[in-house]
């Protein structure tokens, strides 16, 4: 086994050091969610972590990590006589983001259960993080059903497996800590507010401190036990400070005047539910645990909330975390004896006794380049006049450039499907063979038998049962009587946004509608798990304003800064396209895609224009590229642009209004193959 990097040399990073540490004084806080950009420690201080544990006594022999001193009455390798515990290191099972429902849950041998009528159970990773870490790297990336098994897990502290009427069930708690780059996608709001904290992580700009950092971890390659060795004392330092910790955990005082604090602090953000109250009062304790002190103060509570909150009262996705630390200042005075709020003193911040004064507590960086549109240095200046340069014409050539405009509001859209059954990722759009979902037949296994269609199978063996001799209880099944269940779900698609900037969108009346027509359509693709891509077209030619990714906010902050103006090189547009959907095709063949145009049909400039983006409409077509074309003409004249564009895809066309929810202009309307028959 590698020697672990020690958590003593890890340098900076005082917030994710000290939520890490609050979770070993106080496991009841709820875990952590690391968020930060690549290369920042995540993964290493979550490993160097499970070192600093208190150990673990167990039964001996049990598979479950029951505790001696009040084993699991329903433990599947129980009942346990009474007998000495014996004691193990606390164990940090990782999960990987590919893992399959029986690695993380674990599985029962079907053949035994019918044949013998045994419960045969192999346990999974949950039954291993029982009392110990469970560590999720990239926990963003997660497929949806794992995601609903570890809330389950997280919510009763316990695993339920159900196998076609056999069951089993065993105790599984753990402190569950994940790490994610938010430039990958976000996360499921049910599985953020289960993370009792989140802190932000980022790399230091500082040079000495950067030095520093590479010159232990080239040491540490270069020498793995010497190193550990040389940061053993300060290890054995920590870990009889957690110790401490731990035992004066159970006399601090939480009185209502800090209960008071706490409640107005979770009111004021408007956090959902209680969880946040609740997380934050334990929080709050541990922090005077690690302080040595036997009161909770108000400086604990502030930064409780700094570390609680920020993940909880984001409003919808493309918001970014975060709190308003003067308005945090406000209420806690407000809601706070006056003793209390006069107090200026630091209670050691940090787990080396330290902190770096910026806040701290998850608070994500202020500038966040992906967020910034180009115009920024200007977005405050709304009450000046345009530049005379970039007036608001409409059809103006390039070099009549407009600035951005504001997106309106976003609003439910309609359901937007792909045709057909596929078998791309778990997602929640387009109908998909998948692992989970309703039955809808069973075919003989090919490989090994992950999900038993029981009655299948019994009708497969059940005719053979003389001939092989059965006398005693149970069918005699044999591996040819097995039958694979075959399940249908939802999957997760490739939607390409192709969006019209030229000058006859830019009125900005007409382009915030359309802004805010596209935001709609990206948060539905959040919440469906898709990926997306962004292909713009104004001027003379069409770019890749964003490659697809699982980032949708990524998606929304490209559009936030997308400007306007010029002619309309339609074909260029949905040519582009085609050659980003080829590329993707190559990468991940199951996933199929779904174009959506953004435009009112109108191609200017060049030869034929019109002509030319007809024939890379039929290009889209004769690939079966399923697409829906967003009509975006407004006025009293209309030429029905959009709706020629939709045939020559093989597509439909839907207005703005149509594309609302809750529009009364028409019906659900699905997206029609290319090639299908009306």
């Amino acid at each position: 086994m590698s020697t672990p990097y020690p958590f003593t040399a890890i340098v900076g990073q005082d917030d994710l050091r000290l939520g890490l540490l609050l979770n070993a004084v106080s496991p009841a806080v709820g875990g952590v969610l690391v968020r930060g950009e690549k290369g920042t420690a995540k993964s290493t201080a979550v490993r160097a972590l499970a070192a600093l544990m208190p150990k673990v006594p167990v039964v001996p022999g049990c598979r479950f990590s029951c505790d001696p001193g009040s084993p699991d009455p329903a433990c599947p390798d129980g009942p346990h006589a009474e007998a000495a515990g014996v004691s193990r290191a606390a164990r940090t099972v990782e999960l990987p983001v590919g893992a399959s429902e029986d690695r993380l849950v674990g599985a029962l041998d079907i053949e035994r259960a019918l044949s013998e009528g045994v419960k045969a159970f192999e346990p999974g990773l949950l039954a291993d993080a029982h009392r110990g870490i469970l560590y999720v790297d990239e926990v963003n990336l997660l497929h949806d059903h794992l995601v609903d098994l570890l809330l389950d897990a997280a919510a009763m502290g316990a695993s339920y497996v159900e196998r076609e009427g056999v069951s089993v069930r065993h105790a599984a708690r753990f402190l569950l800590v994940g790490t994610m780059n938010p430039e990958e996608g976000e996360l499921r709001p049910q599985l953020l507010d289960r993370f009792g904290l989140t802190v932000e992580v980022s790399a230091s700009r500082d040079t000495d401190e950067r030095v520093e950092v590479v010159r232990r971890r080239l040491a540490y390659d270069d020498d793995p036990e010497g190193f550990a060795a040389r940061w053993a004392e300060e290890e054995s330092a920590l870990r009889e400070r957690i110790a401490a910790a731990r035992v004066l955990l159970r006399r601090v005082v939480l009185s209502d005047g800090v209960l008071r604090q706490i409640a107005a602090t979770c009111a004021a953000f408007e956090v959902d539910g209680m969880r946040a109250d609740i997380v934050m009062a334990r929080t709050a304790t541990a922090l005077a645990a690690w302080a040595g002190r036997e009161e909770v103060t108000a400086d604990d509570v502030r930064q409780a909330a700094l570390l609680a909150l920020p993940h909880r009262r984001r409003r919808n996705p493309f918001d970014a975390p975060g709190l308003d630390e003067d308005k945090l200042d406000q209420t806690l005075d407000e809601a706070g004896p006056q003793e209390d709020g006069s107090d200026d003193d630091d209670p050691d911040p940090g787990p080396d006794g330290g902190g770096d004064g910026g806040g701290g507590g998850g608070v994500p960086p202020q500038a966040d380049g992906d967020r910034t549109p180009p115009s920024a240095s200007q977005s405050d200046d709304t009450s000046s006049p345009a530049p005379e340069s970039a007036p608001d014409t409409p059809g103006r050539p390039a070099g009549g450039e407009q600035q951005p405009v504001v997106a309106a509001e976003p609003f439910r859209t309609k359901m937007l499907s792909v045709p057909g059954l596929g078998e791309g990722a778990a997602g929640r759009r387009s109908r998909a063979r998948t692992e989970h979902g309703r039955t809808t037949g069973a075919v003989r296994p090919q490989g090994a038998l992950s999900k038993l269609h029981l009655a299948a199978t019994v009708q497969a063996a059940a005719p053979h049962q003389r001939s092989r001799g059965r006398s005693g209880r149970g069918l005699v099944v044999r591996r040819d009587d097995l039958r694979q269940a075959t399940r249908e779900g939802r999957e997760g698609n490739l939607v390409l946004f192709v969006v019209d900037a030229s000058g006859s969108m830019a009125a900005r009346q007409r382009m915030s509608a359309v802004k805010g027509a596209v935001l709609s359509l990206l948060l539905d693709a959040y919440q469906r798990r898709d990926k997306v891509g962004l292909v713009t077209f104004r001027g003379k030619e069409a770019e890749v304003a964003l490659p697809p990714t699982s980032s949708v906010d990524a998606a929304a902050a490209r559009l936030e800064s997308l400007p306007t103006g010029g002619r309309t090189p339609l074909a260029a547009g949905l040519l582009k396209a085609h050659d980003v959907l080829r590329v993707e095709r190559l990468r991940d063949p199951s996933r199929r895609p779904l174009l959506v145009v953004v435009t009112d049909g109108r191609a200017t400039g060049g030869p034929e224009p019109v002509a030319l983006a007809g024939r890379a409409g039929r290009l889209h077509r004769s690939e079966g590229t399923a697409s829906v074309v967003v009509d975006c003409e407004s006025g009293y004249v209309r030429l029905g642009l959009a709706g020629e564009l939709a045939r020559e895809l093989g597509g439909t066309a839907v207005t703005l209004d149509e594309l609302r929810a809750d529009s009364i202009a028409g019906l659900v309307k699905d997206v029609t193959a290319a090639g299908r028959a009306a």
